[in-house]
C-alpha cells in the first residue's frame, strides 16, 4: 500500500497539515497557504488540495495557526446578554460579515457586570483572538488597560467615542432619548414620565435625553423617574405601568427605556380599561419584534442593530489586516417610528 494512501497520523488520529501535503503532492506551506485563499497559490494547485482535504477530512487546527502566526482566527464578541433581541440583531450582522472573511466569532456575555467582563476579557486573550468587540464604552479601568496593552484590535458597539485611537459604530443615546421626548412634548403632554430597567449606561443616557427636554420645557420633577434595576421584560413594564397609574396629579405620556416594557404597558392599560393614546401616551425604544403589532401600534425608536453589527465588522476587518480605516467613531443615526400609541 502506498504512502499516499495510508497518511501518517498523530497519536491522537487528527489528520494534519503535513497528512493533506502528502495526498496532494504538495509542501505543507503550499498547503497552508491554499487552505488560507492567498491569491498567490495557482488555482489548479488549490482545487487539488481542498479535494485531498476533504478526503482526509482534515480540520485545521485554530490553536497552532493562532501560534503561527500571533493571532487566531477567531474575533471575541462581549454582549451583555442574549436574551435582548437587540444584541442578537447585532451578532447575527457581525457573524455574516466576518465568516465569508475566514474569521469566526467567540461570544462572551457580560451579564451588564464590569467584573464578569473584565475576567471574560481575560480568557479570551489568552486564546490570541485577531480582534475584538465590546459592547457601548463604560467598563472597569482594568478591562481598559487590557484592551489597550494587548495590541489586539478593538471596536466598540452601540455607542460612538470622541476618545483618540478609539473605534466605535453606534449612535448617541441621549440624542434619541430627546428625539423621542420631543415628540411628547409636542403632542401636548406635559407629566411625561420616563421608565427604565436594568439600569445599564446607555438607558441611563437616554434618560439624560429625556431630563435634557423636559429641563429645557420647565416640566421636570425628579418623581416623573421610574427607575428598576431588575431585567427588562413584559411582565415588569406591566407592573411599572400599574405603579405609574395610581400616582397623582396623573402622568399623561410614560417613555419606556426598552419597547419589552413598554409593550407590557400597553397590554397592562387594556386590562385596566385605560385609553392609550387618549388618556395617556405610551412611548418605547429599539422597534424590537412585535411593537408594530400591538394594540395600539407602539410608538418607538428605530435602532439600526443590523447595520451596527455590519459597520463594526467591517471597521474591525480592516483594523486586523492593516487598513486605513476612514472614520474612527461611526454614527449611524436613528430613527423616530411615530404609531397610534402616542
Amino acid at each position: 500500500m502506498s504512502t499516499a494512501a495510508s497518511p501518517r497520523r498523530r497519536a491522537t488520529g487528527r489528520v494534519t497539515l503535513n497528512d493533506v501535503a502528502l495526498a496532494a503532492g504538495v509542501s505543507p506551506i503550499t498547503v497552508s497557504r491554499a487552505l488560507r485563499g492567498e491569491r498567490a497559490v495557482d488555482p489548479a494547485l488549490v482545487a487539488r488540495v481542498q479535494a485531498a482535504a476533504q478526503r482526509l477530512g482534515y480540520v485545521p487546527d485554530p490553536a497552532a495557526r493562532a501560534l503561527a502566526s500571533r493571532h487566531g482566527t477567531h474575533v471575541a464578541v462581549l454582549i451583555p446578554l442574549l436574551s435582548n433581541a437587540l444584541f442578537v440583531d447585532v451578532l447575527e450582522a457581525v457573524q455574516r460579515t466576518l465568516r465569508p472573511a475566514g474569521y469566526q466569532t467567540l461570544i462572551g456575555i457580560t451579564h451588564y457586570d464590569a467584573s464578569e467582563e473584565e475576567q471574560l476579557l481575560r480568557e479570551q486573550l489568552l486564546h490570541r483572538p485577531a480582534g475584538v468587540m465590546v459592547t457601548g464604552l463604560e467598563r472597569a479601568q482594568a478591562t481598559r488597560q487590557l484592551i489597550a496593552q494587548s495590541g489586539v484590535p478593538c471596536v466598540h458597539l452601540m455607542e460612538t467615542a470622541s476618545a483618540p485611537g478609539v473605534y466605535s459604530v453606534g449612535f448617541s443615546q441621549a440624542d434619541a432619548g430627546a428625539a423621542m421626548t420631543r415628540h411628547l412634548l409636542e403632542r401636548g403632554r406635559r407629566r411625561i414620565a420616563f421608565a427604565a430597567a436594568q439600569l445599564d449606561a446607555r438607558t441611563m443616557q437616554r434618560m439624560d435625553g429625556w431630563r435634557r427636554e423636559m429641563t429645557a420645557a420647565g416640566l421636570h420633577d425628579a418623581r416623573l423617574e421610574w427607575l428598576n434595576p431588575a431585567a427588562s421584560s413584559i411582565a415588569l413594564g406591566a407592573r411599572m405601568f400599574e405603579q405609574i397609574m395610581a400616582v397623582k396629579p396623573a402622568v399623561d405620556a410614560v417613555f419606556f427605556c426598552n419597547d419589552d416594557l413598554a409593550q407590557g404597558a400597553l397590554l397592562a392599560a387594556t386590562k385596566l380599561r385605560v385609553a392609550v393614546p387618549r388618556r395617556v401616551a405610551i412611548a418605547g425604544f429599539n422597534d424590537l419584534t412585535g411593537s408594530d403589532q400591538m394594540m395600539p401600534a407602539l410608538t418607538t425608536v428605530r435602532t439600526p442593530r443590523a447595520e451596527i453589527g455590519t459597520a463594526a465588522a467591517r471597521m474591525l476587518l480592516a483594523l486586523m489586516r492593516g487598513e486605513p480605516v476612514g472614520e474612527r467613531s461611526v454614527d449611524l443615526g436613528y430613527e423616530l417610528v411615530v404609531r397610534e400609541s402616542t
